[in-house]
C-alpha cells in the first residue's frame, strides 16, 4: 500500500465497488490515481539515486536552497527507498520502503508542508492532510503540458489543487485562503516526478482588470536535477 495515510479516500471507494457496483470505482478522481496510484518508481533500474533541488522563497522568513535524494536498491527482489529530505538541521525523518512502488519524494513533499502549515499557524497535522486530500479528490485541475528535462521536450501531466479557497474555516486561515500546490509528474523522467510546488501568495487580479498579482509570500519548489547511474 502505497502513503496509507494519503489514500484513505481512494481505499474506501475500491471497498465501496462490493456494495455499489462498478461505477463506484470512479469515486477515485484522476489526480489520486496520478499521484497515489501509479507506480512512479517501474521505469527505474536500480541502483540509482535520484536528486532533487529543493527552494524556499518567502518575504516572511529566510529562505534557502537544499536538496533531497532518493535512494534505490533491489533487495531479495524488493525494491528499496530511501529518502533523504533535506539536510542538516532541516532534515526530515523518514522511515525507508522496503517495497517501494510511489515515489515517496511525494510523501516527503507533502509531510514537509504540513509541517510548515502546522508551525506556522498552529493548525491540525489531521486538518490540512484533510483539505489537500478532499481538493484532490473533488477539486483538482488536470492539464497535459511539455517540459524541458535535460535538454529534451517530454510530455508531462500537471495537476494543481487549492485546497483551503473554500475551506469553511478560512477565517481561521484566511492568509492560506489562495494557496497552490502544483504537482508536476511525466512518464519519461524517472521517478515519475519532476516537480511539486506549493505557492502562497494574494489572489490572481490580472484576470479582472487590476493590478498584476504580488509576488507568492511562501513559494517551496521541489525539482528533479539528476539520476546516477543515468537510466536507459
Amino acid at each position: 500500500m502505497l502513503f496509507p495515510q494519503w489514500r484513505t479516500g481512494a481505499v474506501l471507494a475500491v471497498l465501496a465497488v462490493s456494495a455499489a457496483g462498478p461505477a463506484a470505482a470512479q469515486q477515485i478522481s484522476p489526480a489520486e490515481t496520478l499521484l497515489f496510484e501509479t507506480d512512479h518508481l517501474a521505469k527505474v533500474k536500480p541502483p540509482a539515486t535520484l536528486v532533487y533541488s529543493f527552494r524556499k522563497d518567502s518575504n516572511m522568513e529566510s529562505g534557502f536552497k537544499d536538496e533531497v535524494r532518493l535512494d534505490l536498491a533491489r533487495i531479495n527482489g524488493k525494491l528499496r527507498a530511501t529518502l533523504h529530505f533535506l539536510t542538516g538541521e532541516r532534515k526530515q525523518e523518514i522511515p525507508a520502503l522496503e517495497e517501494a512502488h510511489g515515489n515517496p519524494v511525494l510523501l516527503g513533499f507533502l509531510e514537509h508542508d504540513i509541517a510548515e502549515m502546522k508551525r506556522l499557524t498552529g493548525g491540525s497535522r489531521s486538518y490540512f492532510q484533510k483539505r489537500i486530500r478532499m481538493a484532490l479528490a473533488e477539486g483538482a485541475q488536470l492539464s497535459v503540458e511539455p517540459l524541458t528535462y535535460q535538454g529534451k521536450t517530454v510530455q508531462a501531466q500537471t495537476v494543481r489543487i487549492q485546497p483551503y479557497l473554500n475551506d469553511p474555516m478560512h477565517a481561521r486561515f484566511e492568509k492560506y485562503l489562495h494557496k497552490t500546490y502544483t504537482f508536476v509528474l511525466s512518464e519519461q523522467v524517472p521517478g515519475g516526478l519532476y516537480q511539486l510546488r506549493s505557492s502562497l501568495g494574494k489572489p490572481d487580479t490580472v484576470r479582472t482588470g487590476a493590478a498584476p498579482a504580488a509576488p507568492p509570500m511562501i513559494d517551496e519548489t521541489l525539482t528533479l536535477i539528476s539520476v546516477t547511474p543515468k537510466q536507459p
